[in-house]
C-alpha cells in the first residue's frame, strides 16, 4: 500500500526554466487538509540540504502568550517508494537462470517474473568504477574512478577520489528524508584514506549512508572477513559456520525492520552489495554438494547449452549466434582428465556460491515483503558489476594472492588437486579457470576487464515495483547503462536532480532515466551513445553500432602500443552477441565511431590511456599519495590494529627490523606482539610459552619459523627481529634473527618472500592477529598478547 504522509506536497513552480521541486512544511499535529497549499512555505529541493523557511523574529516576551511555529521537518515526496539496489559481484550475462544459466537463481527469476527484465543493460567492466557510476549517475572517469582504487594515479579521471561536485544517490535521498543503509562490499574509498587518520570524507557514512556494515576493499575472506560497522572495525561473531554473506543479510534485514518500526512513514534506501561471486569462492559444503557432477560436461558444452536456453527463452533475439571464444581458452576435450576433474570442481563451487548469494538476496526480499513494504519498493537486482572474472587465469588458483605475487605453484594443477575436496572451505582462497568466465558470459566472447566487448559489460537486470510498473514478466530491450539508475530513482521518487549539494555546485548527471520504458516496451531508446574504457580496452556504442579494441586480455600483457591496436566493428542492433566483425566491410562507419569515442574520451577525462597493471600497485610509480612516503620507520602502540596494507610501512623487498618493548611473565607469556597478513600470506612476531618466535608465511604454501628456545625474563625486556634481505631481485629470500635484550635467541632462513602484496583484506595489528592467523601456533583467541606491550617500531633499510 502507498505510504501515508501528514504533509501536503506542492508542485510545480517554474522560474527561469528551472524546475523547482517543493515541499510543504506543516504542523505534524494539524490535519494536512486544513492547510491551504498556497499559504505554506515552499522549499527548494534542488539545493541540498534543504534549508528551513525563514522565521520572523518573535517579539512576545512570555511563551504563554505566544504561538509556537511548526517544527521544520524534511520529508520525502508523497508516495516516494523505498529503493533497494542489489549489486552482485563478478557475474556475467549468462549467469542467472533467467538469462539461460545452469545455476538456479529463483530470487532473480521471481523479480523478473513479477516485474521487468532488461537484456541490454551495461556496466563499466570492473568493480570500483561500476559502483561509483551506479551510485552517482556519472561515468566512472567523471567520478575519478578509472580503475580500482588500489591502482589510482594522479591523472584527472583516475585519482580514486570521488569529487565533491559528484554527489551520490545516498546523499541526495538522505537529504530528502530517506533512511539510507549500505551492506557488503564498498571498494570506492581511496586506499590511502582507509585508516583511522582518514580523511573520512569518502567513507560510506560520509557519502550519505546512515548505516554501513561491510568491507572497504575489493574482496574479503568470507569465513574470516575484515568488517566495518559504520566507521569502526569489528570482529565478526566467532560462531561455527559463520559466513559473511549470511551475516550481511541479517544485518540489513535487522536495519530495515528497526527503521520501519521507529519511522514507518519514512522511506528507506538499501544498497546491498555482496562480495559474491568475486574470489575467494567461499561457500558452505551443503551448497557445494548440490552441484556435484553438474559441470563435468565442460565449459564448451555448457556454454552451448546456455546459448540454446537463451534462444528458447527469448532473452536473446532469434538467430543470435554464439560468439567464438578467445584463442587463449583451450577446448575442453583437449584438457587432461586431471584438469577436467579439477576445473569441474571449481565450477561446482562457483555455482554453489551463486546459489547461496541468490538465496540470501531472497531472504532480504522476503523480509521487505513480511513488513508489508515490497509492493512500494523499487528493486533493482543487477546480476554483476562486470562480466564473470577470468582473473583465475587458465587453471584457476588455490590462493588468489599467488597470482599477484607471480608464484606459479598457486596455479599448478597437481598442487591444486591436493585441495580438491577442500575447495571453497577456509583452508583455500580460490578462484576458477578463465574458461568458466567465458562460459558464464555467453553468448559473448570476453570477460571482466574487457570493456571493449559486451562479455565484459553486459549485465542481467531485473526491476520490480508494482506500485509504479503495470507490466509483469515482460522484457525490455532498450539500451541502458549503470549511470541510468540514479536518474531513474530520482524520477520514481519525484525528486529533481540537485544543482547544489552541501554548498557545492554539482556536475550534471550523465545518465538518463529508464522510467520511460517501464510501461512502454516499444519506446525508442534514450541512451544512444556510451563510451567504455578499462586498462586501454576501449569502445563506444552509438546508435546501434559498437566499435572497440581488445588492447589487453585479463591474463596477459598488452598486445600492442595504443596506436597499433586493431579495432572491431559490430552492428549490435542486428548482431546481439557481437559475432560478426564488420570493420573491413564498413571502414567509414568504424572511423566515425572512433571519432565519437575520442570526443567522449576528452569530454569525460578518459585520456591519457593507461594500460599499466603491476606498476600501478606501487604508489611511487603510480604517483598517488601514500601514508608512508619517505618514512623509514613506523612506531605503534598496544591496541593499534586493523591497518590495511596501504596504511602500513612496506617491508617487502628490503631488509627490516622490529623492536618491541614488552612486559612479560616468563614462560606464561603468549600471544602476538605484531603481525601483518594472515593464513594466505604474511608474517608475525609472537610469543609461545614465553619463547619469542618470528614466522614468515609465504602465500600459505610454506611457513618459516625461528627455532630459538630461550624464554623471556620476568618483567620488562626488548624483543627484536632483524630480517637481512638477500637482494638482487624482488621476492628474494633472507634470514630472520630474533633477540632478547640484544642476545640472539633464534633464527631461520626464509627461502622466498612475497614481492607485491600480502593480502587484499588481512590487516596489521599490535597485540593480536585479526582475521585469519599467520601461524598455526595460535588461533584468533590465543593470539591476544597476555603481557603488556609498550611500543613496537618497524624500520626498513
Amino acid at each position: 500500500m502507498p505510504r501515508r504522509r501528514t504533509e501536503t506536497i506542492v508542485c510545480v513552480v517554474c522560474v527561469a526554466l528551472l524546475i523547482m521541486s517543493l515541499v510543504v512544511v506543516t504542523d505534524p499535529t494539524a490535519s494536512a487538509a486544513s492547510k491551504a497549499a498556497d499559504s505554506a512555505p515552499m522549499i527548494d529541493r534542488t539545493a541540498l540540504p534543504i534549508k528551513p523557511p525563514y522565521e520572523k523574529p518573535i517579539t512576545t516576551l512570555d511563551a504563554r502568550d505566544a504561538k509556537a511555529p511548526p517544527l521544520f521537518r524534511v520529508t520525502a515526496p508523497e508516495k516516494a517508494p523505498n529503493v533497494v539496489v542489489i549489486l552482485v559481484d563478478d557475474l556475467g550475462f549468462g549467469g542467472t537462470s533467467h538469462f539461460g544459466g545452469p545455476i538456479p537463481t529463483p530470487t532473480f527469476d521471481r523479480l523478473a517474473r513479477e516485474g521487468l527484465s532488461f537484456n541490454q543493460f551495461h556496466s563499466t567492466a570492473l568493480c570500483s568504477p561500476t559502483r561509483q557510476a551506479l551510485k552517482t549517475g556519472r561515468n566512472h572517469h567523471s567520478c575519478n574512478q578509472a580503475k580500482i582504487t588500489e591502482v589510482a594515479t594522479s591523472f584527472p579521471g583516475a585519482t580514486g577520489q570521488l569529487p565533491s561536485d559528484v554527489a551520490s544517490i545516498a546523499t541526495i535521498l538522505n537529504h530528502n528524508g530517506y533512511s539510507t543503509g549500505a551492506f557488503g562490499k564498498w571498494h570506492e574509498t581511496a586506499v590511502w584514506e582507509i585508516s583511522p587518520s582518514g580523511p573520512l570524507t569518502r567513507w560510506p557514512n560520509r557519502q550519505g549512508f546512515d548505516k554501513f556494515y561491510g568491507f572497504l576493499g575489493g574482496e574479503t575472506n568470507q569465513w574470516s572477513p575484515m568488517v566495518y560497522d559504520n566507521l569502526n572495525p569489528i570482529e565478526p561473531p566467532n560462531e561455527p559456520g559463520y559466513h559473511f554473506m549470511n551475516d550481511m543479510t541479517t544485518q540489513s534485514i535487522n536495519w530495515i525492520r528497526f527503521q520501519q518500526s521507529l519511522t514507518p512513514d519514512k522511506p528507506f534506501f538499501v544498497y546491498f552489495a555482496p562480495g559474491a561471486v568475486h574470489a575467494p569462492h567461499h561457500v558452505p559444503k551443503e551448497y557445494i554438494a548440490k552441484y556435484k557432477g553438474k559441470f563435468d560436461a565442460g565449459w564448451d558444452a555448457i556454454r552451448k547449452q546456455i546459448h540454446q536456453r537463451q534462444l528458447d527463452k527469448g532473452v536473446i533475439p532469434p538467430g543470435t549466434k554464439l560468439a567464438g571464444k578467445p584463442d587463449y581458452i583451450k577446448d575442453w576435450d583437449k584438457l587432461s582428465a586431471k584438469e577436467q576433474k579439477l576445473f569441474a570442481r571449481q565450477a561446482e563451487v562457483f555455482a554453489a556460491y551463486l546459489d547461496m548469494t541468490d538465496h540470501e538476496i531472497g531472504r532480504l526480499i522476503q523480509a521487505v515483503e513480511d513488513i508489508g513494504e515490497l509492493d512500494n519498493t523499487l528493486v533493482f537486482y543487477i546480476a554483476g558489476d562486470n562480466g564473470t572474472s577470468a582473473e583465475g587465469l587458465m587453471n584457476g588458483l588455490y590462493n588468489e594472492m599467488t597470482y599477484f605475487n607471480n608464484e606459479p605453484k598457486g596455479s599448478d594443477v597437481d598442487f591444486m588437486m591436493q585441495y580438491y575436496d577442500a575447495w571453497g572451505d577456509p583452508t583455500t582462497y580460490p578462484h576458477m579457470a578463465a574458461g568458466w568466465a567465458v562460459c558464464f558470459d555467453s553468448p559473448f566472447m570476453w570477460t571482466k576487464q574487457v570493456a571493449s566487448n559486451y562479455g565484459g559489460t553486459r549485465q542481467g537486470l531485473a526491476v520490480r515495483w508494482p506500485a509504479g510498473i503495470k507490466a509483469k514478466g515482460e522484457q525490455r530491450s532498450q539500451w541502458h547503462h549503470v549511470i541510468d539508475v540514479v536518474p531513474t530513482i530520482l524520477e520514481a521518487a519525484g525528486l529533481p536532480e540537485p544543482r547544489v549539494v552541501d554548498g557545492i555546485p554539482q556536475r550534471p548527471i550523465e545518465g538518463v532515466s529508464m522510467l520511460y520504458c517501464f510501461d512502454d516496451a516499444d519506446a525508442a531508446d534514450r541512451h544512444t551513445t556510451q563510451y567504455f574504457e578499462m586498462f586501454g580496452n576501449r569502445a563506444v556504442y552509438h546508435d546501434g553500432w559498437f566499435a572497440g579494441t581488445v588492447h589487453v586480455p585479463p591474463w596477459a600483457p598488452p598486445k600492442n602500443r595504443f596506436p597499433d591496436d586493431r579495432w572491431e566493428l559490430y552492428h549490435v542492433a542486428k548482431d546481439f552477441s557481437m559475432s560478426t566483425d564488420l570493420a573491413d566491410e564498413h571502414p567509414e562507419k568504424l572511423a566515425q565511431l572512433q571519432s565519437v569515442f575520442l570526443a567522449e574520451a576528452v569530454k569525460y577525462k578518459v585520456l591519457p590511456l593507461d594500460d599499466r597493471r603491476t606498476e600501478l600497485f606501487n604508489p611511487e610509480l603510480a604517483g598517488r599519495p601514500d601514508l608512508m612516503f619517505g618514512r623509514k620507520s613506523l612506531t605503534l602502540y598496544e591496541g593499534m590494529g586493523s591497518l590495511m596494507e596501504n596504511d602500513f610501512i612496506n617491508i617487502k623487498n628490503t631488509s627490516f627490523d622490529i623492536e618491541a618493548e614488552i612486559d612479560a611473565n616468563g614462560a606464561q607469556t603468549n600471544g602476538v606482539i605484531v603481525q601483518q597478513g594472515g593464513r594466505f600470506g604474511g608474517w608475525s612476531l609472537y610469543v609461545k610459552e614465553g619463547r619469542p618466535v618470528f614466522a614468515y608465511n609465504y602465500l600459505g604454501l610454506k611457513t618459516f619459523k625461528t627455532d630459538g628456545e630461550a624464554v623471556l625474563p620476568q618483567g620488562k625486556s626488548k624483543v627484536t627481529m632483524n630480517f637481512a634481505y638477500d637482494g638482487g631481485k624482488t621476492g628474494a629470500g633472507g634470514t630472520a634473527t630474533v633477540s632478547i635484550n640484544g642476545e640472539k635467541v633464534g633464527s631461520v632462513r626464509v627461502a622466498k618472500t612475497q614481492p607485491a602484496v600480502f593480502s587484499a583484506d588481512e590487516t596489521a595489528n599490535v597485540g593480536k592477529d585479526a582475521e585469519t592467523s599467520v601461524s598455526d601456533d595460535y588461533n584468533a583467541e590465543s593470539s591476544h598478547f597476555n603481557g603488556k606491550i609498550g611500543k613496537v617500531t618497524v624500520s626498513v633499510k
